[in-house]
């Protein structure tokens, strides 16, 4: 008996957080070398749709006004993509933009939760 394979949704989920991963480390060669070997549109797909789905989730967590301009921005971000359905470079150019989403949705949450700390402990 054989393991089931990976479906395309995890496959694109784990090649979002290497990517991330990799634009964390400073490794940005290796990210755009991840991005360029994958020649498939809908490889390209559903690696962006795993890094839309780590900003909304953690766009969820910011508070009210943050979280209404990261909506924003992925409805911006669902028009690029859109533009450039049958594109690769084109694609590869929403999923860089992605990626920085991801990260500034990050580094936001992680500030409000600084803020939000530091309100509780002195009160």
């Amino acid at each position: 008996m054989t393991a089931p394979s990976e479906s395309p949704a995890d496959t694109g989920a784990r090649r979002a957080d290497e990517y991330l991963q990799l634009l964390a480390d400073g490794r940005s060669e290796d990210a755009e070398a991840l991005l360029t070997g994958l020649t498939d549109v809908r490889e390209l797909v559903f690696l962006g749709a795993g890094l839309t789905t780590r900003a909304r989730r953690t766009g969820r967590t910011l508070p009210t006004a943050m979280r209404a301009q990261a909506s924003a921005r992925q409805v911006l971000l669902g028009q690029l993509r859109d533009r450039n359905r049958f594109d690769l470079d084109g694609l590869r150019s929403w999923l860089r933009e992605a990626a920085a989403e991801v990260q500034t949705v990050q580094r936001l949450a992680e500030a409000a939760r600084q803020r939000l700390g530091d309100q509780a402990s002195a009160g």
